[in-house]
């Protein structure tokens, strides 16, 4: 497994970061200014992420994603740690915004994250289309805070 920092040509990520976020107006509002990192497993990628720093006391994270046929092989997490790992002594807070998936809350809940507020409406106000997720329609984008120690 290894994992590369991607500084150039973010956009040649397009196909996966759709993966994590299925609207490239919104992936092209934060990708540039994001640090990407890729996950490759014998120089194929499997998964990416994408963080930018909120302040001086947060990083975020905008995207993370995995091809479907290489999921539940604890990449996303491998991706999780790295980046804890990675910015842990500057930053206090690792965040995101994801939707109401159970699957996925209980996928961050599990890697330490907690739940801390939510932006109403989120996914109907800032998508052109209704965005769907294991069959249910994604209404509020839910945040979830996890703090370095």
């Amino acid at each position: 497994m290894q994992i590369k920092e991607i500084t150039t040509n973010k956009a040649d990520y397009m196909d996966i970061l759709l993966i994590g976020d299925e609207d490239e107006k919104m992936i092209n509002k934060y990708i540039e200014q994001s640090t990407v990192f890729a996950l490759y497993e014998k120089d194929v990628l499997t998964s990416v992420c994408a963080v930018i720093p909120i302040n001086n006391e947060t990083i975020e994270i905008k995207n993370l994603a995995t091809y479907p046929q290489y999921r539940n092989r604890g990449y996303a997490s491998a991706l999780i740690n790295f980046v804890s790992n990675k910015y842990k002594t500057n930053y206090k807070y690792l965040i995101l915004g994801t939707g109401e998936n159970n699957n996925t809350l209980k996928f961050y809940k599990k890697r330490g994250f907690q739940e801390t507020h939510r932006l109403q409406n989120f996914f109907i106000d800032n998508y052109g289309h209704p965005i769907f997720e294991d069959g249910k329609q994604l209404v509020d984008m839910i945040y979830l805070k996890k703090i370095f120690h």
